[in-house]
């Protein structure tokens, strides 16, 4: 009797799981629409503020932000609290999405409009969904995990081909070492999956490449619209 009891309770708590996951997409939804044009910024959250890194992504964000880009993070420390703080400097919509974690991830400081999340699939989603381009500087597990995602996503086509860069030739070198030598000697990728990715070394470079893909992008809008 009291196993039934126990199937019982275990799938209204799945019932009530996908509401608060609905309920999620649509705060979600909600909140980011109209923040386009948007870039969004990974990496570690272990940065410190005088860490190369982390002032290279505060100056990647304020000259992205400085084109008209919204800048969106997961509003979290580190390199997520340089790029939110760039974007408040160049005066723009800072986006920080949020992640609830046992070991509690504290908001930074810099978001002009914050979204917390429970659910890591649901957060992923909006770090995708609004995104004009991505900047991948140099983390962790989590960093790679999102890395991974957005190729796997354009790869499969479930969404279009946005830039998506890789900030420090050095601090990946290894990993585009050894997708070429180990990955596609294999076959296990093909030599189209490299098209996806762009390697710069200097904020400049991260700006004129996203803005030059954009401005593109527009010019290609325009004429299929006029023909």
């Amino acid at each position: 009797m009291r196993q039934g009891y126990e199937i019982n309770d275990l799938a209204k708590e799945e019932s009530w799981r996908m509401f608060r996951i609905m309920g999620e997409l649509v705060e979600g939804f909600d909140t980011l629409t109209g923040v386009e044009p948007a870039v969004t910024i990974y990496g570690s959250a272990r940065v410190t503020v005088d860490d190369e890194t982390y002032l290279a992504a505060e100056e990647i964000a304020r000259r992205l932000g400085k084109l008209g880009f919204s800048i969106i993070t997961g509003g979290g420390p580190g390199v997520m609290e340089a790029a939110n703080k760039g974007a408040i400097e160049a005066g723009v919509n800072s986006v920080g999405l949020n992640i609830q974690l046992p070991e509690e991830q504290t908001p930074n400081p810099y978001t002009t409009t914050s979204v917390g999340f429970h659910h890591f699939f649901v957060r992923k989603v909006m770090l995708v969904k609004y995104a004009t381009a991505f900047i991948i500087m140099p983390g962790g597990l989590g960093t790679l995990d999102e890395l991974t995602e957005v190729l796997t996503l354009m790869q499969t086509h479930k969404i279009r081909p946005f830039p998506v860069i890789l900030f420090n030739s050095r601090f990946w070198k290894g990993l585009l070492d050894w997708l070429h030598e180990t990955v596609f000697s294999r076959e296990f990728i093909s030599p189209e999956d490299f098209d996806l990715l762009r390697v710069c070394d200097s904020p400049e470079e991260v700006a004129d490449a996203v803005q030059r893909w954009y401005l593109n992008q527009e010019v290609i809008g325009r004429k299929a619209v006029g023909g």
